[in-house]
């Protein structure tokens, strides 16, 4: 029997010996370790019920739990206003640990998700930009989401979504031109934050960058598209870097640039059904679902990000037929997603019950948010040359070793485990 059942079924029998009834025990694991390993706030609740006082009915109630205490737990004990504290025994985890230790790579394994398929999108770094610690959370909140759902028995499709086309890319093109070819990633990420500051700054600055996007899209200009070919890979290069070491291995990739014309054939096949035109635009209305307006096609017939997504989410289904489909993203588009699927609700209702967005929250430099485009980033390859140079001075104090392999798995694990925490 697990733990919590456990616990559970002991402190309702008390009750009920003590003649008190409540549907639901709520048991939590206390912020601080020294409160115990669970607790529950039951006793507040009858209290508050019956109009009595908690710290005396939580007294009562451990003094029934504490005539017979079930191997498992130590001590059970009284905390604050009312609070009832679990605290588990040393033998319970030497078990726990012996269990695990003998269960090897299958403890943990269920069969919740059996025969299900699983598409999971994460990380999501965009050529031309450099991979920083940003894309670090979703990469390590997607795969370790992915071996969960693998271990409740799905089989599970891992897969990256990059914005090869698309004013980021147009920004980047630009401020390449200005200088020398850029032949290092770090170098387009320089070229790009140029760019981005320009459009916000120069009028003809952006009236080129705007240019440039269309051609890109129309792929019309051989000369800028070596350019172009060129930036990409080496993007692409380095983000199989950074995937190596980090242990993520994507089954598929997806671009905006294979999505883009898909996304836009959608919309404007249900256009005066589910979009409508607006000062040149076209829309979703998303106040109709209690969300907000969002822009599918731009001024220049261009598709948004929004209509890519719509484009992506039905070449997912069509590639890898599945049951569910998650995207790890920043939190900060939670309300992006939900328009995006409100949208696609009334184009395709199958596919978007599908989709689960997961929102994380963001690493932030202690100056505040970073910021591509203003190439106020902090790199993921620094930081892990960081954590190696750390973990290189603790091994020499401890063992003299300079395996390197051991060493970036420390370190790389050090980044995961101050993520996932």
């Amino acid at each position: 029997m697990a733990i919590r059942t456990l616990i559970e079924e002991f402190l309702q029998s008390a009750l009920k010996e003590l003649e008190f009834s409540i549907a639901t025990i709520s048991l939590e694991h206390p912020a601080d370790i020294s409160h115990g390993d669970y607790a529950t706030n039951v006793a507040l609740l009858l209290a508050k019920e019956q109009g009595n006082n908690p710290q005396e009915l939580a007294k009562k109630i451990v003094e029934k739990l504490n005539r017979n205490i079930p191997e498992n737990i130590e001590k059970i004990e009284v905390a604050g206003p009312g609070f009832i504290n679990f605290y588990l025994s040393r033998d319970f985890f030497a078990e726990s640990i012996s269990s695990a230790l003998a269960q090897k790579e299958t403890w943990g394994t269920n069969t919740g998700l059996i025969g299900k398929k699983v598409m999971v999108e994460y990380t999501d770094p965009n050529p031309f930009k450099e991979f920083h610690i940003g894309h670090l959370v979703p990469n390590v909140i997607g795969e370790s989401l992915s071996r969960l759902f693998e271990f409740s028995g799905a089989e599970v499709k891992r897969a990256s979504y990059q914005g090869d086309i698309g004013l980021h890319v147009a920004q980047a093109l630009w401020g390449a031109l200005q200088a020398d070819v850029p032949k290092t990633v770090a170098e387009w990420g320089i070229a790009y934050a140029r760019g981005a500051k320009a459009y916000a700054e120069e009028v003809l600055a952006k009236q080129e960058i705007i240019e440039i996007n269309k051609k890109v899209y129309a792929r019309s200009d051989e000369k800028l598209m070596r350019l172009y070919e060129s930036g990409k890979k080496l993007s692409l290069e380095s983000f199989e870097e950074m995937y190596r070491k980090l242990g993520t291995v994507f089954d598929f990739y997806f671009f905006e640039s294979e999505v883009a014309s898909l996304g836009k054939d959608l919309v404007l096949k249900h256009l005066g059904s589910v979009f409508e035109k607006s000062e040149g635009a076209i829309i979703f209305k998303g106040e109709k679902h209690g969300l907000h307006t969002r822009v599918f096609l731009n001024a220049e017939g261009l598709p948004t990000y929004e209509a890519k997504e719509l484009g992506l989410a039905l070449k997912k289904q069509e590639l890898w037929p599945h049951d569910l489909s998650f995207t790890v993203t920043a939190s900060e588009q939670n309300e992006y997603f939900k328009v995006l699927i409100a949208a696609l609700s009334e184009i395709d209702e199958g596919v978007s019950k599908k989709i689960r967005h997961i929102g994380n929250g963001m690493l932030q430099l202690s100056s505040g948010k970073m910021s591509s485009r203003t190439g106020n980033v902090v790199t993921a390859a620094w930081l892990l040359l960081e954590l190696i140079k750390s973990v290189k001075e603790k091994m020499s104090e401890r063992r003299g070793g300079d395996d390197e392999e051991i060493i970036l798995a420390i370190a790389v694990s050090a980044a995961k485990y101050s993520i996932l925490r």
